[in-house]
């Protein structure tokens, strides 16, 4: 298990000026790759530009570990970054299940246990944060299911849009998607356990102090 969160409000004890730059670039990446959300979105459902989409869900997807593999090498860790790379992330993961489900490349059923799991880390957060806690750090399991529902989702639209390649595409971009879910909501039960294990220390802490 990761370490917990720190605390919502940011203690100084180790804040430094590399923590709170915003022009940087890993971050200017991350915003790259949330300008292709709607992007996508807008070839997918209102040109039906499909193959443009594919190419474009591909890169959005496939460059989810570039922004943290930069930050890390060239120590331009930040704040922002460690907000924007999961928010595009969770962006991108949505975004893909709803236009998929609209035209019905991917059943409702699919889409519904991925919405559940983020209606479930949400609660997570707002308990997290009534108590003074900040996000969790992403676990690396959260990381693996992500990067195989990202690599899955342009395999899919690829089956769906050219139908000779339905067959292999298919199989392997469903093997990857139900991998993926397992393992987001294998990660989502590890988010809620730690939860609750911070909130009962700080209750802990709280009657100690009031006792």
């Amino acid at each position: 298990m990761s370490r917990g969160p720190a605390p919502a409000e940011h203690p100084g004890n180790g804040s430094t000026a590399a923590a709170d730059r915003v022009l940087t670039l890993p971050n200017l990446i991350s915003f790259v790759r949330l300008l292709g959300v709607p992007l996508f979105l807008w070839l997918f459902l209102v040109v039906r530009a499909d193959v443009i989409a594919v190419v474009v869900l591909a890169v959005g997807g496939t460059s989810d570990w570039v922004d943290g593999w930069i930050a890390r090498r060239m120590r331009q860790v930040s704040r922002l970054g460690e907000l924007l790379d999961p928010l595009a992330d969770r962006l991108y993961i949505l975004a893909t299940l709803l236009a998929f489900t609209a035209r019905e490349v991917v059943p409702w059923q699919f889409t519904a246990a991925l919405l559940a799991r983020e209606l479930l880390l949400l609660g997570s957060l707002g308990v997290l944060r009534r108590h003074g806690y900040g996000p969790p750090p992403v676990h690396y399991v959260g990381k693996t299911a992500t990067f195989l529902l990202l690599a899955a989702f342009p395999l899919l639209l690829l089956a769906d849009a050219a139908p000779g390649a339905a067959t292999a595409a298919g199989a392997i971009g469903w093997g990857l998607a139900w991998w993926g879910l397992v393992l987001y909501w294998v990660a989502g039960a590890m988010y809620v356990v730690q939860a609750r294990r911070l909130v009962r220390e700080m209750r802990a802490r709280r009657a100690g102090a009031t006792a």
